[in-house]
């Protein structure tokens, strides 16, 4: 079963310009119909010289549109009652995204663009050109044109002198964000990720097995579903606002500080923060010799953002229900805990525990099924207000 934020079941019109970026439409392809999509592309006569239609054919599963016929394809699709639910445009030229914004119709692609603006269905535009196109003024107030149309212009990655088309990944992210219902919209979330790593010495540190993938996994989820996501950790996650950190006190006073600028209106802390960092030992410590490290407590993160900070908390545990269980945290003013064993930390999947407002159900799956599941338990809260 797809999660929500999926693709699953939706028709997507995969439209195709004259861009190099056009040969890695079959990945693009390919990568929505993971995701649930049935997909049909239709290409300018540019694109055509680019990559074969017969491509997009097999990699889509049905025939790619190369012109507009009798059938009228464009009102069959993304007319008043059509049956797709979302226009993606990717390569999008400047060319192809300036008459957009002018509303011109000269390539099977423009036409489908305003015809799917004119119906209000969901447009979304991944550009790819060289970056001095990209910063031409023209083409910067007709990008700002369609984003106050509502369409979504996916930012291109800029390297080697050329605003590439994004990352696959990326544009099926915001192809996910741009459908209808998205119940995050508005809101700020804050996840804490991963592990901390305290140094031993210049070498040396102390950590956990935590990978980040569960904190990955609800970073992208409350994206697909239309929150402002920031993400303190180590790491780096598409989409949102990475915030580096490495040890337990700079993830501490990273969340201080985001919270001061606003607080969020949902904090996940899906960290494994470290309980001790040890008394750093200046240069390297010298091997074979038995030696005692000293472990100093760090204060509870957590605890600090229930008693400061007016926002839904979801608290993560390793350990089992009973005395290491949901109740201290709840008591302190979770509203949600998340409980799973060690097994879990690198694992792509979870046998995971949610207790809280709601009840307690127990979930076995892969990461992303217990994101999406803790997502739907969130939106069931009262959040708080101001």
């Amino acid at each position: 079963m797809m999660e929500p934020g999926s693709l699953f079941k939706k028709r997507i019109i995969l439209g195709v310009t004259g861009s190099i970026a056009a040969v890695e439409t079959v990945r693009l392809a390919h990568a929505l119909r993971r995701e649930g999509a049935s997909v049909t592309a239709v290409m300018s006569e540019a694109a055509t010289r680019i990559i074969h239609p017969d491509a997009l054919t097999y990699a889509t599963g049905n025939d790619a549109i190369t012109a507009l016929s009798g059938h009228v394809e464009h009102v069959t699709f993304c007319g008043e009652g059509g049956c797709a639910d979302l226009l993606l445009i990717a390569p999008c030229t400047a060319n192809t995204l300036c008459k957009i914004a002018r509303g011109i119709d000269d390539t099977p692609v423009t036409t489908f663009a305003s015809t799917a603006l004119g119906a209000g269905l969901p447009v979304v535009v991944a550009p790819a050109m060289h970056e001095s196109m990209y910063r031409h003024p023209g083409v910067s107030e007709c990008i700002r044109c369609l984003s106050s149309w509502k369409v979504t212009v996916i930012p291109p990655r800029r390297e080697e002198g050329k605003a590439k088309i994004a990352d696959i990944d990326e544009i099926v992210l915001w192809c996910c964000r741009a459908l209808p219902g998205s119940p995050l919209a508005g809101k700020h979330v804050l996840i804490t990720s991963g592990p901390c790593r305290e140094p031993v010495d210049d070498i040396r540190v102390l950590t956990t097995r935590s990978t980040g993938r569960m904190g990955r996994e609800l970073a992208l989820q409350a994206f697909r579903l239309g929150a402002e996501v920031t993400v303190v950790h180590a790491g780096v996650i598409p989409c949102v606002r990475n915030i580096p950190i490495e040890t337990a006190g700079e993830m501490h006073d990273a969340v201080h500080r985001i919270c001061a600028e606003r607080i969020p209106d949902i904090y996940l802390s899906a960290a494994a923060i470290s309980d001790y960092a040890p008394e750093p030992y200046r240069g390297k410590l010298r091997s074979g010799q038995t030696l005692s490290i000293p472990l100093h407590p760090l204060p509870k993160l957590i605890d600090e953002v229930c008693r400061r900070y007016n926002t839904s908390v979801i608290a993560f545990k390793v350990g089992e229900e009973g005395e290491e269980g949901a109740a201290p945290l709840i008591a302190k003013g979770a509203d949600l805990v998340v409980i799973n064993g060690p097994e879990s930390m690198g694992s792509d999947t979870t046998d995971a525990i949610i207790s809280g407002a709601g009840g307690r159900e127990q979930i076995r799956g892969t990461k992303r099924e217990l994101a999406a599941r803790i997502w739907e338990r969130i939106r069931t809260l009262p959040l708080p207000q101001g």
